[in-house]
């Protein structure tokens, strides 16, 4: 089958019957809303059975999907997908959200997202950074992203937004960055490694104290993620995880500015490992920018569990990032 964007997510949807002539499946992407279509197979001509309605005048025709490419140190062609409004100038005047996860073999899938648009409207370019440690380009992809080679998910990272700045789409002063959980260590791990290349970066329930956690054998997670991290007992484990740990690797320098938020009631990583972050990262840091840390008190791993309240949650964050790049108050292009 061959579908007309650079970028989707195809999955089989429920197929009960068993004698039929068809195949049922969804689709989206950046741009087209959840789909449900039945696929011929006979003629493999697809008809659309239903699509999620996107309310207040969305006109997906306004915006585009381009898969590039960054290389990484090493030679590795990483992908990016970017969503970004038709007209949005490509000279480096452009605000960027850069977004990765990169950890236990999870793809980062391209999924339709409509409060997305409300940044994109305002010339932001959105870009999904497919680096090694995800499963995007399957097993060998986490492979390569994981124990002594968890340092390629962070180089990978910092390739793709150099490769974004050197390509015009945005510029370092525009740059923001953005992870949650263990894409929050991304975060963490890249404002170490580079940070004038960011002018801000955004870490939600942010897994940073990596030493510290994984040597805790009584939290839930820790034994069953050695084959992910790594175990600091073992004293060259221990080296390689030291490399990276956002916690152990603050120092006295600049840092961007920086939104940091948690959850009080988190299983998952504690609250505890970004507020300690925050503690030291504010007695070290040598700049003014702003270094926020907000949690919720009533929430878990995953933020607000109401609608609204999650709807809230992502509306402070996307406020921060408009105003960290200067866009405070612009409406979004008629």
């Amino acid at each position: 089958m061959a579908f007309a964007e650079a970028a989707y997510t195809v999955t089989g949807a429920a197929n009960e019957q068993f004698d039929t002539g068809t195949f049922r499946y969804q689709y989206q992407s950046f741009v087209t809303p959840p789909s449900v279509y039945d696929l011929d197979l006979a003629s493999l001509g697809s008809t659309l059975l239903k699509r999620q309605e996107v309310l207040g005048g969305w006109d997906g025709a306004r915006y585009a999907i381009e898969r590039i490419e960054a290389t990484a140190g090493d030679g590795a062609r990483i992908p990016v997908t970017l969503l970004y409004r038709r007209g949005t100038p490509r000279d480096g005047s452009a605000p960027c959200l850069l977004y990765a996860y990169g950890s236990y073999g999870m793809p980062s899938n391209v999924l339709f997202s409509s409060p997305r648009f409300s940044l994109v409207d305002r010339d932001v370019v959105y870009a999904l950074a497919h680096v090694r440690g995800g499963g995007d380009l399957g097993k060998r992809w986490h492979d390569e992203g994981r124990m002594e080679r968890k340092m390629n998910t962070f180089t990978d990272f910092l390739a793709c937004a150099a490769h974004l700045v050197a390509e015009r789409w945005t510029a370092s002063d525009r740059l923001v960055i953005q992870g949650g959980s263990a894409g929050g260590l991304l975060v963490g791990a890249a404002v170490n490694l580079r940070p004038g290349l960011f002018k801000g970066a955004i870490a939600l329930v942010p897994f940073v104290d990596v030493i510290t956690t994984m040597l805790d054998e009584s939290l839930p997670l820790t034994v069953g993620e050695f084959e992910e991290w790594g175990n600091p007992k073992d004293p060259a484990q221990h080296r390689f995880m030291r490399e990276y740990s956002p916690y152990d690797n603050l120092a006295a320098r600049d840092y961007p500015a920086m939104l940091v938020r948690t959850s009080l009631n988190d299983s998952q990583v504690g609250f505890w490992e970004p507020a300690k972050y925050v503690a030291k990262l504010r007695a070290l840091k040598t700049d003014a920018n702003p270094l926020l840390f907000r949690c919720n008190m009533g929430a878990g791993h995953g933020g607000a569990s109401g609608r609204y309240d999650a709807l809230r949650e992502m509306a402070f964050d996307y406020a921060w990032l408009l105003a960290t790049v200067g866009l405070a108050g612009e409406p979004p292009a008629g």
